[in-house]
């Protein structure tokens, strides 16, 4: 097997931050939230957006609560600028939502980006250029003078067109890659920047330090934001934003660690669209925080109608394991889960504070706007409290308790055979072929009862190896009394371990289902299952289903 070169790769500097305070901060409110989808998201896409798309996910993400949307490098092509027009012309940006445009630090890119925004009531110009030591070095052959010279000449133009522009401006300054750039370095032109813009209290800057490329662990980018922050001009009038991408498969945690140490606001994405690994997840990190109490000042309470909508726009599938919005995250295949599951949701009904408290499950399937219908699937590796579940839930059976072990073998069996989920029709009628319909060597016929305070009476026609049979017994209930007549010409010995019973269905049509225990001398023990109108003729039913299973 090939191996990796030594030397190939080095492990990322630790930050010079002795009394870092950001690891003893708690996240205790939302940040501002900026989405990319439109820009960084759509320039990922095999086929990007459309007009059409372009416009349902703006609708989308207004719907979602954003106040602040990157629509697009206006500039970069004809749709990105037409779709800017139209979101004005058509008057679709509310009063309390700022919309932004990315740009680089050319003239005539900057002059058609203003072009775009007449009749914008508020934008954030988004300006940006590389700092890193491998892209000045490798990219563009240019010291850090001329680096911050590129910056100053980008900042110098947005207020030469801002003067034209009637409405309000915002700057954003990104050191793009500056997880790779050095953080003395960073520094210095981002002061830069601010100062040549003429940063004060009405005229904040945003200073985007993202993580272009995932580096380092995510302790590390939160150890570069609090240096920053401690190191940036005029801090109470800058507003630190970051923007991670998931190279390492932790940009939502090295987001949540910056916003520990001291970033104001977080750029991303829906489902994590964007380049390579993709951008940070904000249906994540928005919905962490609702599972921490906090409000995130977004909504995610139909997380369907958002994949919808997001799927069909950017062409991409969702991961079936994803965060609180993927196909199985609500689901449990473990029967030790499926029982845990199935006794908390039963607690949490029945308790009157709201605290969520059931196992497994760290967010409340239907404040996202999904169902405990798919909560618990069964296959293989499901266990006994999964299939009783699924039977009450779907389908009003409520089996007694000693009776979950039996159904579930019988199912995890079956399932075992296939190699297959089950579904829920499935189970059904594995119970119902079990219990309800299973071929018969003993038969009821028909069977009258009559009870007095001391007794009751039965009379019992049935069936047995093609004989019919007509016997009395008396005992001490209907299914005692209907036992003894059976003993008389049915010699098999059992005794009745266990019943149970329950309605089923709408008032008007309603039935009784009964379920009986009994053991023999060879089995251990046995269900039977029976439905009727009549209670006593239920468990009569059930009787003869438990026998028939146990000939």
């Amino acid at each position: 097997m090939k191996q990796i070169q030594i030397g190939k790769y080095k492990p990322y500097p630790q930050i010079d931050l002795p009394n870092r305070v950001w690891p003893t901060k708690t996240i205790d409110s939302a940040p501002a939230w900026c989405s990319v989808d439109l820009r960084d998201g759509n320039q990922a896409l095999i086929n990007p957006m459309d007009m059409n798309k372009k416009l349902e996910l703006f609708t989308l993400l207004l719907k979602l609560g954003f106040k602040e949307i990157e629509v697009g490098f206006p500039s970069a092509s004809e749709i990105e600028f037409n779709f800017l027009r139209r979101l004005v012309e058509d008057k679709l940006i509310p009063a309390d939502v700022t919309v932004q445009v990315l740009v680089q630090a050319k003239e005539n890119l900057i002059a058609r980006t203003f072009e775009s925004l007449k009749g914008v009531k508020k934008a954030t110009v988004h300006l940006y250029n590389s700092t890193s030591i491998a892209q000045r070095k490798i990219v563009f052959a240019k010291s850090e003078n001329e680096i911050i010279g590129l910056a100053l000449a980008g900042v110098e133009l947005v207020k030469k067109y801002e003067k034209q522009h009637d409405g309000e401006i915002f700057l954003e300054y990104s050191p793009e890659s500056f997880t790779g750039t050095e953080l003395e370095f960073s520094a210095r032109i981002c002061n830069a920047v601010t100062n040549a813009w003429g940063i004060a209290d009405n005229r904040k800057v945003i200073i985007n330090l993202p993580a272009t490329v995932e580096m380092s662990t995510p302790n590390i980018y939160a150890d570069q934001i609090e240096w920053m922050s401690r190191n940036l001009d005029n801090r109470k009038n800058v507003l630190i934003s970051t923007h991670t991408h998931n190279d390492r498969g932790t940009s939502i945690a090295a987001t949540e660690l910056a916003l520990l140490a001291g970033a104001d606001r977080v750029e991303g994405t829906l489902l994590s669209n964007g380049e390579r690994t993709g951008n940070v997840d904000i249906i994540t990190l928005a919905l962490n925080m609702t599972t921490q109490g906090l409000d995130s000042k977004l909504n995610f309470t139909d997380v369907n109608e958002v994949l919808d909508v997001v799927e069909r726009c950017t062409e991409m599938g969702t991961h079936a394991r994803h965060p609180y919005v993927g196909e199985l995250v609500y689901t449990a295949f473990s029967g030790s889960h499926q029982d845990a599951i199935n006794k908390g949701l039963a607690y949490q009904k029945a308790k009157e504070e709201a605290f969520w408290e059931v196992p497994y499950l760290p967010i409340d399937p239907e404040d996202v706007g999904r169902s405990y219908e798919s909560i618990i699937r069964i296959n293989s590796q499901s266990g006994k409290g999964g299939v009783a579940y699924i039977l009450d839930r779907n389908f009003g059976y409520q089996l007694p308790k000693a009776m979950h072990p039996e159904i579930g073998k019988i199912v995890q069996e079956l399932s075992d055979k296939r190699a297959v989920e089950l579904s829920s029709d499935e189970i059904l009628s594995v119970f119902e072929e079990t219990y309800l319909k299973q071929k018969e060597i003993i038969s009821l016929v028909d069977f009258t009862h009559s009870s007095n305070a001391k007794s009751s009476t039965c009379t019992l026609t049935y069936t047995y190896n093609g004989e019919t049979i007509v016997a009395q017994g008396e005992g001490n209930g209907p299914i005692d009394a209907c036992k003894k007549a059976l003993m008389k010409n049915c010699k098999n010995n059992f005794t009745l371990t266990s019943y149970s019973e329950h309605s089923f269905g709408n008032k008007s049509s309603a039935q009784a289902i009964a379920y009986i225990e009994i053991k023999n001398d060879t089995v251990l023990s046995c269900f039977g299952v029976g439905a009727d109108s009549d209670i006593a003729t239920a468990s009569i039913k059930a009787l003869f289903s438990a026998l028939n299973r146990t000939l």
